[in-house]
Protein backbone atom coordinates (compact mmCIF):
# COMPACT_ATOMS: atom_id res chain seq x y z
CA UNK A 1 0.00 0.00 0.00
CA UNK A 2 1.48 3.08 -0.89
CA UNK A 3 -0.78 5.28 0.76
CA UNK A 4 -1.06 6.42 4.45
CA UNK A 5 -2.55 8.51 6.96
CA UNK A 6 -2.14 10.11 10.52
CA UNK A 7 -3.47 13.43 12.07
CA UNK A 8 -2.28 16.42 13.99
CA UNK A 9 -3.72 20.11 15.20
CA UNK A 10 -3.64 23.29 13.44
CA UNK A 11 -4.26 26.32 15.81
CA UNK A 12 -6.18 29.54 14.74
CA UNK A 13 -6.31 32.00 17.93
CA UNK A 14 -6.60 29.43 20.74
CA UNK A 15 -9.08 27.07 18.75
CA UNK A 16 -7.52 23.96 17.57
CA UNK A 17 -8.74 22.67 13.98
CA UNK A 18 -7.82 18.65 13.88
CA UNK A 19 -5.86 18.33 10.27
CA UNK A 20 -5.49 14.96 8.28
CA UNK A 21 -1.80 14.27 7.21
CA UNK A 22 -2.05 12.09 4.13
CA UNK A 23 0.81 10.50 2.38
CA UNK A 24 0.67 9.14 -1.34
CA UNK A 25 3.68 7.81 -3.10
CA UNK A 26 3.37 6.80 -6.59
CA UNK A 27 6.24 5.62 -9.87
CA UNK A 28 8.05 8.63 -10.84
CA UNK A 29 10.59 11.07 -10.67
CA UNK A 30 11.83 11.98 -6.92
CA UNK A 31 9.80 14.75 -5.71
CA UNK A 32 8.07 15.72 -2.47
CA UNK A 33 5.20 17.85 -2.87
CA UNK A 34 3.47 19.43 0.30
CA UNK A 35 0.13 21.00 -0.10
CA UNK A 36 -2.85 22.10 1.60
CA UNK A 37 -2.40 25.94 2.11
CA UNK A 38 0.94 25.63 4.25
CA UNK A 39 2.21 28.57 5.42
CA UNK A 40 6.23 28.89 5.23
CA UNK A 41 7.72 27.36 8.52
CA UNK A 42 5.63 24.08 7.19
CA UNK A 43 7.05 24.65 3.84
CA UNK A 44 10.46 23.91 5.34
CA UNK A 45 9.45 20.93 7.30
CA UNK A 46 9.93 18.56 3.56
CA UNK A 47 13.63 19.24 4.16
CA UNK A 48 13.65 18.84 7.81
CA UNK A 49 11.66 15.72 7.45
CA UNK A 50 13.83 14.13 5.23
CA UNK A 51 16.69 14.75 6.85
CA UNK A 52 15.31 13.66 10.16
CA UNK A 53 13.99 9.97 8.99
CA UNK A 54 17.55 9.50 6.85
CA UNK A 55 19.43 10.52 10.11
CA UNK A 56 16.91 8.46 11.92
CA UNK A 57 18.30 5.06 10.35
CA UNK A 58 15.63 4.83 7.58
CA UNK A 59 15.55 5.04 3.80
CA UNK A 60 13.79 7.68 2.24
CA UNK A 61 11.76 7.14 -0.45
CA UNK A 62 13.06 7.64 -3.91
CA UNK A 63 9.33 7.95 -5.18
CA UNK A 64 7.31 10.94 -6.62
CA UNK A 65 6.08 11.43 -2.69
CA UNK A 66 2.81 13.75 -1.99
CA UNK A 67 1.99 14.82 1.41
CA UNK A 68 -1.53 16.75 1.61
CA UNK A 69 -3.04 18.66 4.53
CA UNK A 70 -7.24 18.36 4.92
CA UNK A 71 -9.05 20.20 4.83
CA UNK A 72 -7.49 21.97 2.57
CA UNK A 73 -9.82 25.25 2.38
CA UNK A 74 -7.88 25.80 6.30
CA UNK A 75 -4.63 27.54 6.56
CA UNK A 76 -1.94 25.71 8.15
CA UNK A 77 1.17 26.98 9.87
CA UNK A 78 4.05 26.23 12.58
CA UNK A 79 6.15 23.31 12.66
CA UNK A 80 3.92 21.33 14.86
CA UNK A 81 3.10 19.19 11.77
CA UNK A 82 6.99 17.53 11.48
CA UNK A 83 6.07 14.30 13.27
CA UNK A 84 3.19 13.97 11.59
CA UNK A 85 3.96 14.10 8.01
CA UNK A 86 6.98 12.48 8.98
CA UNK A 87 5.16 9.45 9.97
CA UNK A 88 2.37 9.32 7.19
CA UNK A 89 5.46 9.04 4.93
CA UNK A 90 7.12 6.64 6.88
CA UNK A 91 3.62 4.57 7.01
CA UNK A 92 3.08 5.32 2.86
CA UNK A 93 6.74 3.75 2.28
CA UNK A 94 5.38 0.18 4.52
CA UNK A 95 7.94 1.00 7.40
CA UNK A 96 5.05 1.62 9.60
CA UNK A 97 1.92 -0.10 9.35
CA UNK A 98 -0.88 2.19 8.30
CA UNK A 99 -3.45 1.24 10.34
CA UNK A 100 -2.16 1.50 13.56
CA UNK A 101 -1.67 5.60 12.45
CA UNK A 102 -5.02 6.63 11.47
CA UNK A 103 -6.38 6.95 14.57
CA UNK A 104 -3.53 8.86 16.44
CA UNK A 105 -2.94 12.73 16.52
CA UNK A 106 0.94 14.03 16.31
CA UNK A 107 2.32 17.20 17.57
CA UNK A 108 5.56 18.13 17.05
CA UNK A 109 8.82 19.35 15.08
CA UNK A 110 11.80 17.31 14.20
CA UNK A 111 15.31 18.43 14.13
CA UNK A 112 17.49 17.03 11.45
CA UNK A 113 18.83 14.79 13.46
CA UNK A 114 15.34 12.95 14.24
CA UNK A 115 15.22 14.88 18.41
CA UNK A 116 11.51 15.70 18.86
CA UNK A 117 11.37 19.05 19.84
CA UNK A 118 7.97 21.10 21.68
CA UNK A 119 5.98 23.77 20.08
CA UNK A 120 3.87 26.32 21.54
CA UNK A 121 0.16 25.20 22.21
CA UNK A 122 0.42 21.52 23.00
CA UNK A 123 -2.64 22.27 25.25
CA UNK A 124 -5.05 23.43 23.44
CA UNK A 125 -4.09 21.09 20.64
CA UNK A 126 -4.74 17.79 22.60
CA UNK A 127 -8.26 19.56 23.86
CA UNK A 128 -9.31 19.96 19.98
CA UNK A 129 -8.22 16.39 19.32
CA UNK A 130 -10.23 15.38 22.68
CA UNK A 131 -13.08 17.25 21.49
CA UNK A 132 -12.55 15.48 18.33
CA UNK A 133 -12.99 12.28 19.90
CA UNK A 134 -9.32 11.18 19.06
CA UNK A 135 -8.02 9.07 22.39
CA UNK A 136 -4.38 8.99 21.54
CA UNK A 137 -1.93 12.24 20.82
CA UNK A 138 1.71 11.85 20.22
CA UNK A 139 3.96 15.02 21.66
CA UNK A 140 7.27 16.10 22.36
CA UNK A 141 8.67 14.24 25.46
CA UNK A 142 9.09 17.62 27.84
CA UNK A 143 5.62 18.97 26.89
CA UNK A 144 3.70 15.50 27.47
CA UNK A 145 2.76 16.82 31.42
CA UNK A 146 1.49 19.63 29.44
CA UNK A 147 -0.73 17.33 27.60
CA UNK A 148 -1.70 14.68 30.42
CA UNK A 149 -3.89 17.76 31.85
CA UNK A 150 -6.53 16.56 29.21
CA UNK A 151 -8.86 13.89 30.68
CA UNK A 152 -9.80 10.90 28.90
CA UNK A 153 -6.63 11.00 26.73
CA UNK A 154 -3.88 9.04 26.14
CA UNK A 155 -0.39 11.01 26.01
CA UNK A 156 2.58 9.55 24.33
CA UNK A 157 5.99 11.51 24.61
CA UNK A 158 8.87 10.93 22.97
CA UNK A 159 12.41 12.25 22.43
CA UNK A 160 12.83 11.22 18.70
CA UNK A 161 11.64 9.96 15.43
CA UNK A 162 13.60 6.52 16.55
CA UNK A 163 11.66 6.07 19.33
CA UNK A 164 8.04 6.72 17.88
CA UNK A 165 9.02 4.46 15.17
CA UNK A 166 9.80 1.49 17.14
CA UNK A 167 6.67 1.91 18.70
CA UNK A 168 4.56 1.82 16.88
CA UNK A 169 6.41 -0.34 14.17
CA UNK A 170 6.11 -3.16 18.24
CA UNK A 171 10.10 -3.14 18.07
CA UNK A 172 12.56 -2.34 21.02
CA UNK A 173 12.54 1.21 22.11
CA UNK A 174 15.79 2.42 21.50
CA UNK A 175 17.45 4.90 24.29
CA UNK A 176 18.63 8.28 24.11
CA UNK A 177 22.05 9.59 25.33
CA UNK A 178 21.56 11.85 27.85
CA UNK A 179 22.53 15.65 28.00
CA UNK A 180 25.13 16.41 29.69
CA UNK A 181 24.08 17.23 33.45
CA UNK A 182 24.16 21.03 34.12
CA UNK A 183 23.55 22.10 30.32
CA UNK A 184 20.57 23.80 29.28
CA UNK A 185 18.11 21.45 27.09
CA UNK A 186 18.66 21.93 23.82
CA UNK A 187 15.20 20.85 23.17
CA UNK A 188 13.61 23.73 24.98
CA UNK A 189 15.87 26.05 22.84
CA UNK A 190 12.91 28.51 20.73
CA UNK A 191 10.05 27.41 23.08
CA UNK A 192 9.57 30.79 24.27
CA UNK A 193 8.93 33.51 21.57
CA UNK A 194 11.69 36.44 22.15
CA UNK A 195 10.85 38.75 24.38
CA UNK A 196 8.54 37.22 26.71
CA UNK A 197 10.59 36.82 29.66
CA UNK A 198 9.86 38.61 32.64
CA UNK A 199 10.32 41.75 31.23
CA UNK A 200 7.71 42.20 29.28
CA UNK A 201 5.36 42.46 33.12
CA UNK A 202 3.74 39.02 32.81
CA UNK A 203 4.42 37.68 36.05
CA UNK A 204 2.10 35.15 38.43
CA UNK A 205 1.71 32.54 35.77
CA UNK A 206 2.68 28.94 36.98
CA UNK A 207 3.04 30.17 40.33
CA UNK A 208 2.47 27.14 43.05
CA UNK A 209 2.42 29.18 45.72
CA UNK A 210 0.79 32.61 46.90
CA UNK A 211 3.27 36.02 46.38
CA UNK A 212 4.51 36.44 49.89
CA UNK A 213 6.55 39.03 48.67
CA UNK A 214 3.70 41.34 48.02
CA UNK A 215 1.38 41.83 50.80
CA UNK A 216 -1.60 44.36 51.72
CA UNK A 217 -0.19 44.48 54.70
CA UNK A 218 2.60 46.46 53.63
CA UNK A 219 0.24 49.33 52.12
CA UNK A 220 -0.11 52.14 54.69
CA UNK A 221 -3.03 53.82 55.65
CA UNK A 222 -5.33 54.37 52.14
CA UNK A 223 -8.28 52.99 53.77
CA UNK A 224 -10.49 54.29 50.77
CA UNK A 225 -8.26 52.37 48.71
CA UNK A 226 -7.90 49.46 50.34
CA UNK A 227 -11.30 49.10 50.23
CA UNK A 228 -11.91 49.49 46.66
CA UNK A 229 -9.49 47.15 46.34
CA UNK A 230 -11.67 44.05 48.34
CA UNK A 231 -14.34 45.27 46.74
CA UNK A 232 -12.91 45.03 43.10
CA UNK A 233 -11.53 41.08 43.92
CA UNK A 234 -15.29 40.22 45.47
CA UNK A 235 -16.99 40.91 42.74
CA UNK A 236 -14.56 41.42 39.64
CA UNK A 237 -15.22 44.79 39.32
CA UNK A 238 -12.68 47.33 36.81
CA UNK A 239 -10.96 50.20 39.60
CA UNK A 240 -9.18 53.57 38.71
CA UNK A 241 -6.65 54.70 41.19
CA UNK A 242 -6.14 58.20 41.18
CA UNK A 243 -2.97 59.52 43.16
CA UNK A 244 -0.13 61.79 43.09
CA UNK A 245 3.14 59.74 42.33
CA UNK A 246 4.22 57.62 45.22
CA UNK A 247 1.14 57.17 46.93
CA UNK A 248 0.84 53.46 46.37
CA UNK A 249 -1.59 52.79 43.51
CA UNK A 250 1.20 50.39 42.10
CA UNK A 251 1.31 48.71 45.40
CA UNK A 252 -2.12 48.33 45.78
CA UNK A 253 -2.41 47.02 41.84
CA UNK A 254 0.83 44.37 42.38
CA UNK A 255 -0.86 43.15 45.74
CA UNK A 256 -4.85 42.23 44.03
CA UNK A 257 -3.77 38.93 42.82
CA UNK A 258 -3.31 37.45 45.87
CA UNK A 259 -6.56 38.79 47.22
CA UNK A 260 -7.96 36.71 44.17
CA UNK A 261 -9.60 33.21 44.69
CA UNK A 262 -7.34 30.48 43.56
CA UNK A 263 -8.30 29.74 39.62
CA UNK A 264 -10.67 26.79 38.92
CA UNK A 265 -9.97 23.62 36.59
CA UNK A 266 -11.78 24.89 33.92
CA UNK A 267 -10.57 28.46 34.27
CA UNK A 268 -6.80 26.88 34.63
CA UNK A 269 -7.13 25.33 31.42
CA UNK A 270 -8.61 28.27 29.71
CA UNK A 271 -5.25 30.96 30.85
CA UNK A 272 -2.62 27.57 30.40
CA UNK A 273 -4.10 27.31 26.78
CA UNK A 274 -3.48 31.26 25.97
CA UNK A 275 0.05 31.00 27.86
CA UNK A 276 1.05 28.39 25.68
CA UNK A 277 0.04 29.33 22.45
CA UNK A 278 2.13 32.80 23.66
CA UNK A 279 5.19 30.43 24.75
CA UNK A 280 4.82 31.53 28.69
CA UNK A 281 4.45 28.31 30.29
CA UNK A 282 7.42 28.00 32.64
CA UNK A 283 9.22 24.76 32.34
CA UNK A 284 8.04 21.93 34.81
CA UNK A 285 4.57 23.66 35.98
CA UNK A 286 2.29 23.64 32.88
CA UNK A 287 -0.70 24.17 34.59
CA UNK A 288 -1.26 28.34 36.05
CA UNK A 289 -3.77 27.79 39.10
CA UNK A 290 -3.15 30.71 40.60
CA UNK A 291 -4.47 35.01 38.71
CA UNK A 292 -2.13 36.25 35.93
CA UNK A 293 -0.67 39.62 36.73
CA UNK A 294 -0.03 41.66 33.36
CA UNK A 295 1.44 45.00 33.72
CA UNK A 296 2.56 46.72 30.06
CA UNK A 297 4.23 49.54 29.64
CA UNK A 298 2.76 52.60 28.26
CA UNK A 299 4.41 52.38 24.98
CA UNK A 300 2.65 49.23 24.27
CA UNK A 301 0.88 49.19 20.49
CA UNK A 302 -2.66 48.02 19.92
CA UNK A 303 -1.13 44.77 18.56
CA UNK A 304 0.96 44.22 22.11
CA UNK A 305 -2.31 45.16 24.06
CA UNK A 306 -5.45 43.64 22.48
CA UNK A 307 -3.67 40.80 20.41
CA UNK A 308 -2.84 40.69 16.82
CA UNK A 309 1.01 41.17 14.81
CA UNK A 310 2.07 40.35 11.02
CA UNK A 311 1.14 36.94 10.14
CA UNK A 312 -0.33 34.48 12.81
CA UNK A 313 -2.12 36.72 14.94
CA UNK A 314 -0.90 36.42 19.18
CA UNK A 315 -2.39 37.23 22.27
CA UNK A 316 -2.20 40.26 24.10
CA UNK A 317 -1.65 41.73 27.48
CA UNK A 318 -5.49 41.48 27.71
CA UNK A 319 -5.59 37.72 27.33
CA UNK A 320 -2.61 37.10 28.62
CA UNK A 321 -4.22 38.47 31.53
CA UNK A 322 -7.27 36.26 31.38
CA UNK A 323 -8.70 35.37 34.50
CA UNK A 324 -6.56 37.69 36.44
CA UNK A 325 -5.46 41.34 36.70
CA UNK A 326 -3.95 43.90 33.66
CA UNK A 327 -2.62 47.22 35.28
CA UNK A 328 -2.29 49.70 33.03
CA UNK A 329 -0.04 52.62 35.25
CA UNK A 330 0.17 56.19 33.83
CA UNK A 331 -3.05 55.29 31.80
CA UNK A 332 -2.85 58.76 30.39
CA UNK A 333 0.22 58.13 28.25
CA UNK A 334 -1.40 54.99 26.90
CA UNK A 335 -2.55 56.08 23.34
CA UNK A 336 -6.12 57.46 22.88
CA UNK A 337 -7.19 54.59 20.51
CA UNK A 338 -5.26 51.75 22.25
CA UNK A 339 -7.51 52.43 25.52
CA UNK A 340 -10.75 52.98 23.02
CA UNK A 341 -9.56 49.43 21.94
CA UNK A 342 -10.61 47.96 25.34
CA UNK A 343 -13.68 48.88 25.32
CA UNK A 344 -15.27 45.49 22.85
CA UNK A 345 -13.16 42.98 25.51
CA UNK A 346 -14.17 44.90 28.90
CA UNK A 347 -17.86 44.22 28.09
CA UNK A 348 -17.51 40.88 25.89
CA UNK A 349 -14.98 39.10 27.61
CA UNK A 350 -13.39 38.13 24.08
CA UNK A 351 -11.29 39.71 21.82
CA UNK A 352 -12.33 39.50 17.45
CA UNK A 353 -9.01 40.08 15.74
CA UNK A 354 -9.99 40.01 11.81
CA UNK A 355 -7.85 39.02 8.73
CA UNK A 356 -7.61 38.79 5.53
CA UNK A 357 -7.21 35.09 6.33
CA UNK A 358 -9.91 34.71 8.92
CA UNK A 359 -10.91 35.58 12.39
CA UNK A 360 -9.08 35.30 15.69
CA UNK A 361 -10.98 35.05 18.91
CA UNK A 362 -9.00 34.95 22.15
CA UNK A 363 -10.65 35.02 25.84
CA UNK A 364 -9.80 38.59 27.60
CA UNK A 365 -12.19 38.31 30.93
CA UNK A 366 -9.77 40.05 32.72
CA UNK A 367 -9.97 42.74 35.87
CA UNK A 368 -8.94 45.95 34.88
CA UNK A 369 -7.15 48.80 37.58
CA UNK A 370 -6.10 52.29 35.46
CA UNK A 371 -3.68 54.32 37.56
CA UNK A 372 -2.95 58.21 36.94
CA UNK A 373 -1.78 60.96 38.16
CA UNK A 374 -4.04 63.94 38.55
CA UNK A 375 -2.31 66.29 36.45
CA UNK A 376 1.60 66.41 34.40
CA UNK A 377 3.18 67.21 37.26
CA UNK A 378 1.26 64.51 39.50
CA UNK A 379 1.02 67.26 42.31
CA UNK A 380 -2.47 68.89 41.72
CA UNK A 381 -5.02 67.90 44.99
CA UNK A 382 -7.78 69.71 46.33
CA UNK A 383 -6.23 70.23 49.40
CA UNK A 384 -2.70 71.16 48.64
CA UNK A 385 -1.31 74.26 46.39
CA UNK A 386 1.91 72.93 45.11
CA UNK A 387 1.09 72.21 41.61
CA UNK A 388 2.31 74.42 38.95
CA UNK A 389 0.24 73.10 35.68
CA UNK A 390 -2.47 75.82 34.07
CA UNK A 391 -6.00 74.28 34.41
CA UNK A 392 -6.10 73.87 30.46
CA UNK A 393 -3.23 71.56 30.94
CA UNK A 394 -4.78 69.62 33.53
CA UNK A 395 -7.91 69.12 31.40
CA UNK A 396 -6.31 68.21 28.52
CA UNK A 397 -4.12 65.53 30.78
CA UNK A 398 -7.49 64.11 32.62
CA UNK A 399 -9.05 64.22 28.87
CA UNK A 400 -7.02 61.74 27.56
CA UNK A 401 -8.74 58.95 29.00
CA UNK A 402 -12.35 58.89 27.61
CA UNK A 403 -15.36 58.98 28.76
CA UNK A 404 -16.84 55.89 27.29
CA UNK A 405 -13.96 54.07 28.69
CA UNK A 406 -14.15 54.95 32.23
CA UNK A 407 -18.22 54.67 32.02
CA UNK A 408 -17.08 50.96 32.12
CA UNK A 409 -14.98 51.55 35.28
CA UNK A 410 -16.67 50.59 38.23
CA UNK A 411 -14.74 51.56 41.60
CA UNK A 412 -13.24 55.47 40.94
CA UNK A 413 -10.82 56.13 43.82
CA UNK A 414 -8.93 58.80 44.78
CA UNK A 415 -5.27 57.97 46.64
CA UNK A 416 -4.18 60.49 49.05
CA UNK A 417 -0.35 61.16 49.74
CA UNK A 418 0.64 59.32 52.51
CA UNK A 419 1.16 61.61 55.62
CA UNK A 420 4.85 61.32 57.70
CA UNK A 421 2.80 60.52 60.76
CA UNK A 422 1.21 57.06 59.32
CA UNK A 423 4.73 56.46 57.86
CA UNK A 424 5.92 56.52 61.33
CA UNK A 425 3.26 54.84 63.22
CA UNK A 426 4.50 52.05 65.30
CA UNK A 427 0.79 50.26 65.54
CA UNK A 428 -0.10 47.52 64.08
CA UNK A 429 -0.35 47.17 60.37
CA UNK A 430 -3.06 46.88 57.77
CA UNK A 431 -4.46 43.54 57.21
CA UNK A 432 -3.16 41.11 55.53
CA UNK A 433 -3.70 39.63 52.12
CA UNK A 434 -4.45 36.27 53.45
CA UNK A 435 -7.04 37.81 55.91
CA UNK A 436 -8.26 39.89 53.15
CA UNK A 437 -8.66 36.98 50.61
CA UNK A 438 -10.98 35.14 52.84
CA UNK A 439 -13.39 37.72 52.91
CA UNK A 440 -12.94 37.63 49.32
CA UNK A 441 -13.51 34.02 48.63
CA UNK A 442 -16.78 33.93 51.17
CA UNK A 443 -17.99 36.72 49.19
CA UNK A 444 -17.72 35.07 45.80
CA UNK A 445 -19.14 31.93 47.66
CA UNK A 446 -22.20 33.97 48.53
CA UNK A 447 -22.57 35.42 44.68
CA UNK A 448 -22.05 31.73 43.43
CA UNK A 449 -24.92 30.58 45.22
CA UNK A 450 -27.49 33.31 43.56
CA UNK A 451 -26.28 32.62 40.42
CA UNK A 452 -26.27 29.05 40.65
CA UNK A 453 -28.17 27.56 36.98
CA UNK A 454 -27.28 30.87 35.55
CA UNK A 455 -24.09 30.92 32.96
CA UNK A 456 -22.39 33.85 35.42
CA UNK A 457 -19.84 33.51 37.95
CA UNK A 458 -19.32 36.73 39.56
CA UNK A 459 -21.32 40.30 40.05
CA UNK A 460 -19.91 41.96 37.38
CA UNK A 461 -20.63 39.79 34.71
CA UNK A 462 -24.38 39.61 35.53
CA UNK A 463 -26.68 41.82 33.22
CA UNK A 464 -28.34 45.14 34.31
CA UNK A 465 -31.74 43.82 32.73
CA UNK A 466 -31.42 40.08 35.12
CA UNK A 467 -30.21 41.85 38.14
CA UNK A 468 -33.67 44.54 37.39
CA UNK A 469 -35.74 41.69 37.56
CA UNK A 470 -35.07 38.52 38.90
CA UNK A 471 -32.93 40.34 42.19
CA UNK A 472 -34.35 43.06 43.58
CA UNK A 473 -32.50 45.40 46.45
CA UNK A 474 -34.14 46.48 49.39
CA UNK A 475 -37.41 48.62 48.41
CA UNK A 476 -36.12 52.58 48.17
CA UNK A 477 -32.28 51.78 48.28
CA UNK A 478 -31.89 53.16 44.72
CA UNK A 479 -33.86 56.39 44.77
CA UNK A 480 -30.65 58.52 45.49
CA UNK A 481 -28.41 56.33 42.08
CA UNK A 482 -31.69 56.79 40.02
CA UNK A 483 -32.04 60.57 41.09
CA UNK A 484 -28.48 60.42 40.05
CA UNK A 485 -29.51 59.24 36.55
CA UNK A 486 -32.23 61.78 36.28
CA UNK A 487 -29.60 64.76 36.77
CA UNK A 488 -27.52 62.79 34.05
CA UNK A 489 -24.51 62.30 36.62
CA UNK A 490 -25.11 58.34 35.88
CA UNK A 491 -25.69 57.02 32.18
CA UNK A 492 -27.77 53.91 32.72
CA UNK A 493 -24.68 51.36 32.13
CA UNK A 494 -23.69 53.58 35.04
CA UNK A 495 -26.74 52.42 37.31
CA UNK A 496 -26.35 49.00 36.02
CA UNK A 497 -22.58 49.23 37.58
CA UNK A 498 -23.86 50.57 40.39
CA UNK A 499 -26.27 48.01 41.15
CA UNK A 500 -23.92 45.33 41.29
CA UNK A 501 -21.56 46.90 43.33
CA UNK A 502 -23.86 47.24 45.51
CA UNK A 503 -24.39 43.56 45.76
CA UNK A 504 -20.93 42.99 45.51
CA UNK A 505 -20.44 45.18 48.93
CA UNK A 506 -23.67 42.82 50.44
CA UNK A 507 -22.31 40.02 49.74
CA UNK A 508 -19.35 41.32 51.65
CA UNK A 509 -21.08 42.74 54.57
CA UNK A 510 -23.10 39.34 54.85
CA UNK A 511 -26.85 40.87 53.63
CA UNK A 512 -29.25 38.63 51.52
CA UNK A 513 -29.88 42.25 49.67
CA UNK A 514 -28.61 45.52 48.90
CA UNK A 515 -29.90 48.74 51.20
CA UNK A 516 -29.35 51.90 51.24
CA UNK A 517 -25.88 51.84 53.03
CA UNK A 518 -24.78 49.57 50.51
CA UNK A 519 -25.15 51.32 47.20
CA UNK A 520 -24.62 54.83 49.08
CA UNK A 521 -21.17 53.24 49.10
CA UNK A 522 -21.29 52.26 45.60
CA UNK A 523 -22.22 55.25 44.40
CA UNK A 524 -19.30 56.73 46.53
CA UNK A 525 -16.76 54.17 45.01
CA UNK A 526 -18.63 54.93 41.12
CA UNK A 527 -18.16 58.86 41.57
CA UNK A 528 -15.69 59.51 44.16
CA UNK A 529 -18.25 62.01 45.96
CA UNK A 530 -18.53 61.71 49.38
CA UNK A 531 -21.54 60.80 50.77
CA UNK A 532 -21.30 60.45 54.06
CA UNK A 533 -20.96 56.77 54.18
CA UNK A 534 -17.70 54.83 56.26
CA UNK A 535 -15.20 54.07 53.64
CA UNK A 536 -15.35 50.24 55.05
CA UNK A 537 -16.69 47.29 53.44
CA UNK A 538 -20.57 46.39 55.99
CA UNK A 539 -21.27 50.02 56.74
CA UNK A 540 -24.35 50.32 58.42
CA UNK A 541 -27.53 50.03 56.22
Amino acid sequence: MSFARTCSVTLVGVEGVVVEVQADLEPGVAAFTLVGLPDKSLTESRDRVRAAVVNSGNQWPQKKLTVGLSPASVPKSGSGFDLAVAAAVLGAAERIDPRVLADIVMIGELGLDGRVRPVRGILPAVLAAADAGYEQVVVPECAATEASLVPGISVLGVRSLRQLIAVLADEPVPDEEPDQPGRPDPLLAGLRLPGTGAATGVHGAGTAQPDHGHDLADVVGQTSARTAVEVCAAGGHHLFLEGPPGAGKTMLAERLPAVLPRLTRQESLEVTAVHSVAGLLPPGKPLIDTAPYCAPHHSATMQALVGGGQGIARPGAVSLSHRGVLFLDEAPEFGGQVLDALRQPLENGTVVIARSAGVVRFPARFLMVLAANPCPCGRFTQRDTLCECPPSAIRRYQARLSGPLLDRVDLRVEVDRVTRAELAACGTPGESSATVADRVRTARERAAARLAGTPWRTNSEVPGRELRSRWHPVPGALDEAERGLERGALTARGLDRVLRVAWTVADLAGHDRPGAGDVALALQLRTGVPRGVPMTVGAAP
